[in-house]
């Protein structure tokens, strides 16, 4: 029998939110990947420049809860070209996977970025993160650049992801 779920997805902001993200990315791809803490640290630093940021292009963030706890998040941010958007942060708690959090996650991102007036999205990620990948393509990305790079101790082919709005 299947359990029904209260799923919501908020603006990122209440107390705890922002060590979540940090915290949550690292453990979970520690826990997945094997990745070390100079993932966590990537992540703290692009937390930490979006609280802080200012000037033009979109920059928001959402936090999934499940039944209250937090299970997934995603960031907009300001891309690397004028009228371009960068998704980043797409996590979903492995015990909430299958709820539909990263189809929602990113649809909430895309709606933003088309809102506030841009004209494409781009978005990082490895060749390892299949399931990510897998919601990018389903929701019109397309890879536009791959590149071989030892990080996180380990040697990952980072993909740049990209799709009109």
């Amino acid at each position: 029998m299947a359990t029904e779920h209260e799923v919501v997805v908020r603006p990122l902001g209440r107390p705890g939110d922002l060590g979540w993200v940090v915290m949550a990315h690292g453990e979970l791809y520690d826990r997945e990947f094997g990745w070390d803490a100079d993932f966590e640290a990537l992540v703290a630093r692009i937390v930490a420049d979006h609280t802080r940021a200012a000037g033009p292009g979109p920059r928001a963030a959402w936090i999934a809860e499940v039944d209250g706890a937090r299970a997934g998040c995603v960031f907009c941010a300001p891309g690397d070209d004028e009228g371009t958007a960068k998704l980043r942060l797409l996590l979903v708690d492995p015990a909430a996977r299958g709820l539909g959090l990263g189809t929602r996650l990113v649809e909430e991102c895309l709606r933003f970025a088309r809102e506030a007036g841009c004209g494409a999205i781009t978005l990082w990620t490895n060749d390892v993160l299949k399931t990510a990948r897998r919601i990018y393509e389903a929701h019109g990305f397309e890879p536009v650049a791959a590149e071989a790079h030892h990080s996180f101790g380990h040697d990952l082919v980072g993909q740049t992801w990209r799709r009109a709005l």
